[in-house]
């Protein structure tokens, strides 16, 4: 199948130009038995190789800007990391390089040198702890729905701790960031795990993120569900992250993403990108589907994609398909 034509007749360029940015959070130098479809450095350099040559893969602050402009080429692409993982520069970056692709990185900055968020904190108590199962019933997560007695899980195999694992972060994602921190920190006391300090980015990384030609944008300080926050303990989030990267980078921060990035869910689209757009952010990206029209889309709400296809067809395809109105 020959898939750049298809491309070109879904992605024209111009004033009717389509612009396809793929989202990714991690490049593990192995497979993860625990997550195996978490994308690894075998699997990325083969991504990045079918992406080049199919798209013009485009920095997304330009892209962003030629979209509004009517000025894209066609086939427009642009890459994105969230949250700021270690692996993004140790094992993403080497990669990019070598295909000779930009990339943007959105950083959680409380996590910066040494932290861990709080979902990390949960998987790797569930992967680390020695006991066979864990209890924790009379603790409460929320679902969204209803509180939930988090009950009693065996994790004496990968299976048992992934099937947890599917269990528990849903019923900790939505509580507010304090309580849920609490929670987690509990659970690795019940875990009896120790747990890493090792996987996001240092200053430096993320310095030379910025020095090896990669564009650097803000994801809030501490990564909470925007929507349940207040609109001034937003804007606090908001304005925190960007000002830390600032500090970091000695230059402005143009770019913004979302936490979780789902509209309506995650963040409030009446009220969230008119805070970006204040606090003198340029564009934001959701995690909705679909690719961005040239003269429609809201350069603070550009949707983002990732196909999860591992054969070059299927992958293709599902970009592809990604065209379709959402």
């Amino acid at each position: 199948m020959t898939m750049r034509p298809l491309f070109s007749l879904l992605s024209p360029g111009g004033a009717h130009a389509r612009l396809s940015v793929l989202i990714f959070h991690r490049v593990l130098p192995a497979p993860d038995p625990l997550f195996p479809d978490e994308v690894d450095t075998a699997r990325f350099d083969q991504m990045l190789g079918w992406l080049k040559g199919w798209f013009n893969v485009l920095p997304l602050d330009e892209a962003v800007r030629r979209l509004q402009a009517g000025s894209l080429p066609r086939r427009a692409a642009a890459l994105s990391f969230d949250d700021g993982y270690a692996d993004n520069h140790d094992e993403a970056l080497p990669l990019l390089r070598r295909h000779g692709l930009p990339c943007s990185f959105f950083i959680a900055t409380d996590f910066l040198d040494g932290g861990r968020m709080w979902n990390d904190s949960l998987i790797e108590a569930v992967r680390r702890s020695p006991l066979p199962s864990l209890d924790l019933r009379g603790m409460q997560g929320h679902d969204g729905q209803e509180a939930r007695d988090l009950g009693r899980h065996s994790i004496t195999t990968i299976e048992e701790r992934r099937t947890a694992l599917q269990t528990l972060i849903p019923l900790c994602k939505y509580l507010p960031p304090r309580p849920r921190q609490a929670l987690v920190d509990a659970i690795a006391a019940r875990a009896e795990a120790a747990l890493p300090d090792d996987l996001m980015m240092s200053s430096a990384q993320v310095r030379a993120l910025r020095d090896a030609g990669m564009q650097i944008g803000a994801h809030t300080a501490s990564h909470p569900i925007l929507a349940s926050l207040s609109e001034n303990e937003a804007a606090d989030e908001m304005a925190r992250g960007k000002a830390r990267l600032e500090q970091i980078l000695g230059e402005r921060v143009t770019m913004f993403a979302y936490p979780n990035g789902k509209p309506g869910t995650d963040y409030l689209p009446q009220r969230d990108p008119g805070l970006a757009r204040e606090l003198g952010f340029e564009s934001a990206v959701s995690t909705a589907w679909g690719a961005a029209r040239g003269g429609r889309s809201d350069p603070f709400q550009i949707p983002r994609f990732t196909p999860w296809d591992r054969g070059r067809g299927r992958f293709g395809l599902r970009l592809l398909r990604n065209f379709r109105p959402h």
